[in-house]
């Protein structure tokens, strides 16, 4: 009977515990989600516990396309920012364009950072520059800008261009078994083995070998896994002091492993062997022996790191959509093709850096696909500083998550009337001379703009290039459509992949 009765305490303490830890759960969430109001900033009503954020995490409508709405109803509601909730997390979502232009370059000094977790001790791959804060970043950058002038891009060009070579007779291989071309896995391929021979100095043979090893440790830096979205939720909840104190690694164990004995072992090699390239790589190496960056190949492997993998994605990504875009408008295509045919012939019939540089069409399709299809929908900062809201009485609170929304900017009617039509005129020089400022801004913009804006942009022409001037893409039955964007990537990504057929021109 005693027994009966000590179980039946139990199992109430325990019923009550609950009851407390879920009244104390739901009295937090309630709390969290009315720190806009309590702000006197509007709002979007959140959703207990996801905030605003339910479609994203249940995979129902990508990172951008989420963004873009909430976007737009706060602007159809006449307001100039507004306040969301990425679960309990408060984040800012500046509307107009006077307020965007005061958070990247005008009022620079109060959000500086893009407040991703940084531990050069304990994840030594994480101390690149996208992620370096305040002083250690404006040093770093300063030392890297000379890496991308136009004088250091020719000297790169031909290293770049020879990797061209390797794509024509993959697609030539894919036409001649009558296979339907997966373009964007070829062009990860092709940009690997750019970035691994300009940053690293390499040969990476990615497109005659797809299980290269470059190719293997890139495609692991983006593959989505349960345990890269457990980290994920660990570092979106989880103050970085504390993460840093228990020593949290964000990078995966291999592909540290790989980044960083690559980069030893380059540097040792040329150091004994006197080598000279004229290469990212080469320029690091330089900055280690006149000390104006530490002597730690860690440092250097961190950069390297980011240059290989925004290089190689966001690259890919934009050519991947550019010739969806060109398969889908022929007109267009066969336009660009005349141009390029047009230049070469003024060359020989060599591409080479002065060729691209002519090939105005080309520019503006490259533009407009980068405005239609953003590689990263929207670019984060962290407000460093406490920051009134110009005209109001209203204040961002320092550590507060701002999110630029690029990819609802740019498809704003408003600034892109039929802004789902592909229209490369768009980029003509009467229409950029009329288009309001921080309406087009795929790299960012101010002093934290992409530092290898220039290097992708030329990347993607070399690539659109090789590949329109000697064959003809169609979409192939086997592509999603209409089009959209994978709901597991933050990168736009078409969803199922883009499949083309190709045709080499004879």
């Amino acid at each position: 009977m005693f027994g009966i009765v000590n179980c039946s305490i139990s199992t109430t303490c325990l019923v009550g515990i609950l009851t407390g830890l879920a009244v104390l759960f739901y009295v937090y969430v309630k709390w969290s989600h009315s720190y806009w109001k309590r702000k006197g900033v509007p709002y979007l009503e959140p959703e207990f516990f996801y905030g605003n954020s339910k479609k994203i995490i249940k995979r129902e409508i990508s990172f951008g396309d989420r963004f873009a709405e909430i976007y737009t109803e706060m602007k159809s509601k006449g307001w100039k920012f507004g306040g969301t909730y990425i679960f309990t997390r408060p984040s800012f979502l500046p509307i107009d364009l006077e307020l965007i232009k005061c958070i990247l370059q005008k009022d620079f000094q109060h959000f500086m950072n893009h407040g991703f977790y940084v531990n050069e001790e304990s994840d030594p791959l994480t101390g690149h520059l996208f992620n370096l804060e305040n002083q250690k970043w404006k040093n770093i950058r300063g030392k890297l800008t000379p890496t991308f002038t136009s004088g250091k891009l020719k000297m790169m060009f031909q290293t770049m261009a020879a990797c061209t070579e390797g794509l024509a007779e993959v697609l030539k291989e894919y036409e001649k078994i009558n296979d339907v071309v997966d373009i964007k896995e070829v062009l990860s391929r092709f940009t690997t083995d750019v970035i691994g021979s300009v940053a690293f100095g390499l040969e990476c043979n990615s497109l005659k070998d797809p299980d290269s090893v470059f190719r293997k440790y890139g495609k692991k830096v983006f593959e989505p896994s349960f345990i890269r979205r457990i980290k994920m939720w660990i570092m979106m909840f989880t103050p970085k002091h504390i993460l840093k104190k228990i020593s949290f690694k964000q990078t995966d164990a291999a592909v540290e492993k790989f980044f960083l004995d690559t980069v030893r072992d380059t540097i040792k090699y040329r150091e004994q062997n006197n080598i000279f390239r004229k290469d990212f790589m080469h320029l690091l190496i330089q900055l280690k022996n006149r000390g104006e960056v530490t002597d730690d190949e860690n440092e250097i492997a961190a950069q390297c790191f980011v240059f290989f993998i925004a290089g190689f994605e966001t690259s890919a990504t934009t050519m991947t959509f550019a010739l969806y875009e060109l398969a889908a408008n022929q007109d267009i295509q066969e336009k660009l093709r005349e141009e390029v045919r047009d230049v070469l012939d003024k060359y020989d019939g060599k591409m080479t850096y002065d060729a691209i540089m002519e090939m105005t069409y080309l520019d503006k399709i490259v533009n407009e696909t980068l405005r239609k299809h953003p590689p990263v929908p929207g670019t984060p900062r962290i407000c460093t500083k406490r920051y009134q809201i110009p005209g109001t009485d209203i204040f961002i609170e320092e550590g507060t998550r701002v999110n630029i929304p690029i990819h609802a900017i740019q498809r704003d009617p408003e600034y892109y009337p039929d802004p789902e039509k592909f229209d490369p005129e768009r980029f003509n020089e009467e229409n950029k001379s009329k288009r309001r400022p921080y309406t087009f801004m795929p790299f960012g913009e101010g002093p934290r703009i992409c530092i290898g804006a220039r290097f992708g942009l030329l990347q993607a022409k070399v690539g659109l290039t090789a590949i329109i001037s000697k064959f003809v893409v169609t979409i192939n039955e086997k592509t999603e459509m209409p089009l959209k964007y994978a709901t597991n990537m933050f990168i736009t990504t078409p969803k199922g992949g883009l499949w083309l057929n190709v045709k080499e021109i004879k």
